[in-house]
C-alpha cells in the first residue's frame, strides 16, 4: 500500500488487544485501515464477514445485496434486526456496522452482482469476498478478480458443512479451475444454521485480514472443508488447470498478474 494512515488514539484503544498479535502490530492495523473490501451478499456468511472486518478496523467496506429482509432470514443474518423486516437489507447493515464501528466507511449498494455491474462493483476493492448463493454470480466475480488481479476469498456452506479458499490471481487456482460451471447440487435455498454460516464467515474474514496485513499463511492453493456434524476440518491442495478459460495461460484475463498489496 502506497500510503498507510496513522492510527488515532481511538484506534489504539479500540484495537489494543489485536495489536498484541505476533506479526501484526501497528503496521498491520494501518494496513487494515487503508484497505477497501468488497463483499457480495451480506446474508449469514457475508454479513458475518462484514461485521468481523468492521470490528477489526478495515477502513472501507463496499457491500452489495438487493432485496428486502424477510422473517426467515433472521436465523442467520446477524447484521439484521426484526425491526428491519420488509425493508432493504442494506439499511439494517449500515446501521449495525456503524453502531459497531463508527469509523468504518460503509458503502451499501442495493444490487446483486451480474455481468452488467460486476466490473463497477469490484473495481475499487483491494480484496473481494464472494458469499453469493448463486454460483453464476461467484463465477462472474472470479472472472473480474482474475482480470483485475485482485485477491478473492470464496466462502460457502450447506447444512453443517462449509468450504473456503483464497484466490490470488496469477499465483493460485481460480474458482473456475475448481468448478467451471454451476455444480449440479448448488441450490439457491438450502438448510442452514446461523452458527455454521457465522463459522465460515469468520474464517473468511480472517483470510481477508491475513491478505491485507501480510499475516500468517492464507489458504492459497488450498481448499478448506469442514463438517460441524462430526467436527472435522480437512485442507486439500488444489492446482491450476492449464486449460482453464479464466486463468489458464491461453486466457486473455489470465495474462494480468496480481495487484500489489498496496
Amino acid at each position: 500500500m502506497a500510503h498507510l494512515p496513522e492510527l488515532t488514539a481511538d484506534d489504539r484503544g479500540r484495537f489494543e488487544w489485536q495489536l498484541w498479535v505476533h506479526g501484526f502490530g501497528e503496521d498491520g492495523q494501518r494496513r487494515l485501515k487503508a484497505a477497501t473490501v468488497f463483499i457480495s451478499r451480506i446474508g449469514g456468511v457475508g454479513g458475518t464477514v462484514a461485521m468481523q472486518l468492521a470490528a477489526a478496523g478495515v477502513g472501507r467496506l463496499i457491500l452489495a445485496h438487493a432485496g428486502d429482509l424477510r422473517l426467515d432470514d433472521l436465523n442467520r443474518q446477524s447484521l439484521m434486526a426484526t425491526s428491519g423486516i420488509g425493508k432493504p437489507r442494506i439499511e439494517s447493515a449500515i446501521s449495525r456496522l456503524r453502531d459497531l464501528n463508527p469509523h468504518v466507511s460503509v458503502e451499501a449498494i442495493a444490487e446483486n452482482v451480474d455481468e452488467t455491474n460486476v466490473e463497477r462493483l469490484v473495481g475499487r476493492a483491494d480484496v473481494i469476498v464472494s458469499a453469493a448463493p448463486l454460483f453464476e454470480e461467484r463465477l462472474q466475480m472470479n472472472r473480474a478478480a482474475v482480470r483485475r488481479g485482485v485477491p478473492l476469498v470464496d466462502c460457502a456452506m450447506y447444512e453443517l458443512e462449509g468450504r473456503l479458499t483464497t484466490i490470488v490471481p496469477g499465483r493460485t487456482p481460480c474458482l473456475s479451475c475448481l468448478s467451471p460451471e454451476r455444480p449440479p447440487n448448488w441450490n439457491r435455498e438450502f438448510p442452514v444454521f446461523g452458527a455454521v454460516a457465522a463459522t465460515v464467515g469468520s474464517l473468511a474474514a480472517m483470510e481477508v485480514i491475513k491478505l491485507v496485513a501480510g499475516l500468517g499463511e492464507p489458504l492459497t492453493g488450498r481448499l478448506l472443508n469442514f463438517d460441524l456434524r462430526e467436527m472435522t476440518f480437512t485442507t486439500i491442495a488444489i492446482a491450476r488447470r492449464t486449460d482453464c478459460e479464466v486463468c489458464g495461460p491461453r486466457s486473455a484475463v489470465g495474462a494480468s498478474g496480481p495487484r500489489e498489496n498496496r
